[in-house]
């Protein structure tokens, strides 16, 4: 049922009224806003990516944190 939802002549009649409704001038000034902000959603995406990606060998280390703590737990209560 909506595997053929868009067609060429729907896309031709979404674009022909959205010149309508914001004018020929103001459609580029769109698209270059919402080209920058994909820009800036994939680059902070890569970040988070990136920021991960260091935190998996931490993770190791976090035994050993976590073994040290419990003794000054038992340190503090004695």
């Amino acid at each position: 049922m909506l595997r053929n939802a868009f067609e060429p002549w729907h896309l031709i009649l979404i674009l022909a009224v959205l010149v309508l409704l914001f004018g020929s001038k103001k459609l580029p000034d769109m698209a270059r806003g919402l080209g920058r902000s994909m820009r800036i959603l994939k680059s902070e995406a890569r970040a988070l990516k990136d920021d991960e990606r260091p935190e998996t060998p931490r993770t190791a280390e976090a035994p050993r944190q976590e073994a040290a703590t419990p003794r000054r737990e038992s340190a503090a209560r004695h």
